[in-house]
């Protein structure tokens, strides 16, 4: 375990911390006990703006954010019945995902941690994500191996301790959840992708159309989801420009059934080759009802602990920061107030 985490956890007086989440369309904000017990946890979604554009529109969601943040604080506030003046700490999510909406967060939370005199914790996106299998789950402890499946991310990462982590294989293009939205935008159901597909694909027949499942030779653990999102284009090309129906969902159902299959098969891949007994999914795409299942199966069959949140915790909130917050700060993770937004932070990096 980091140094000292594990005697911080026994000593440390009750930790209360107020975390915000910013990085694409969420402006959200939670209040954390402890690491393990959500307070509060508020959430003012955009997805009704953005689905006038096919998607999140950058701009519009920082301005969204700087409208929404601090209503969103003080309702995590008045829902935890609580007040800053109760916090120990303030998390804040600091990269990855879009530059503005990050900068909303981060100008937050330094201002409050200024005003305050609150340490200041930066939190990977990732890394929360992964945090969230926490939250419901009170005997999860690293080491453990996590698929983090998001529309900006598709990630097998081995958990080595709280905070610590190597990733094992990623994608080599499209991310899971946006090849979701790439093939929900062609046959018209809009965004957010994700959710539609795994709802028409309860209609359709997942073996009519066999969609490609790639692999990468030099690299059996990474991802590539711009093959079967081409396929699936193409499949509809071809059936428009020869005029045959077709029926949506069962592409949905047929599309659905080739990435879960590719990310099931990776994922048992790493637990056989690192030897691991629990196996954790997070992001997103883990909401995806097929995908649990799938999952869930493979998992008892290998009898492996299998753990994944509920779906509030799955889309982006700020509980999963606040979790992340708590470990980082006992590890002795503190930001100072020139922390800046890092679009592109990559996992570990600090």
């Amino acid at each position: 375990m980091r140094k000292g985490i594990e005697d911080k956890m026994k000593e440390e007086k009750e930790i209360k911390i107020l975390a915000i989440e910013s990085s694409c369309d969420e402006t959200a904000a939670a209040v954390i006990r402890n690491g393990r017990e959500v307070l509060s946890n508020v959430i003012s979604s955009q997805i009704e703006l953005h689905k006038l554009y096919g998607g999140v529109v950058p701009e519009i969601a920082s301005r969204k954010h700087i409208e929404k943040v601090n209503q969103v604080i003080q309702a995590a506030l008045d829902e935890a019945e609580m007040t800053l003046d109760d916090m120990d700490a303030i998390g804040v999510t600091y990269g990855p995902g879009l530059v503005g909406a990050l900068l909303v967060g981060v100008a937050e939370a330094k201002a409050i941690a200024y005003a305050k005199k609150l340490p200041l914790v930066g939190v990977h996106h990732i890394e929360g994500h992964i945090s969230a299998n926490y939250i419901e789950h009170p005997d999860l402890e690293p080491p453990f191996i996590c698929l983090v499946v998001s529309g900006g991310h598709t990630h097998l990462v081995r958990v080595k301790d709280y905070g610590t982590y190597e990733i094992l294989g990623r994608t080599r293009d499209d991310a899971a959840g946006e090849a979701f939205d790439k093939v929900a935008r062609a046959i018209g159901l809009g965004y957010p992708g994700g959710p539609k597909i795994d709802k028409l694909s309860k209609e359709g027949n997942p073996e009519a159309i066999s969609f490609p499942k790639a692999h990468v030779a030099e690299a059996p653990l990474d991802f590539s989801f711009s093959g079967v999102k081409s396929a699936v284009l193409n499949y509809i090309n071809g059936c428009e420009m020869k005029g045959i129906s077709y029926n949506t969902a069962d592409i949905a159902a047929s599309f659905q059934k080739a990435v879960v299959d590719v990310l099931v098969e990776h994922s048992m891949k790493a637990v056989e080759m690192y030897h691991t007994d629990k196996f954790a999914i997070a992001g997103g795409v883990a909401a995806n009802s097929g995908l649990r299942k799938a999952m869930k199966a493979a998992c008892e069959q290998k009898g492996i602990q299998f753990s994944y949140p509920s779906p509030i915790f799955c889309t982006d909130n700020a509980a999963m920061i606040g979790v992340a917050a708590y470990y980082e700060y006992l590890a002795g993770t503190r930001h100072g107030l020139d922390l800046n937004a890092v679009p592109n932070l990559k996992l570990g990096e600090r």
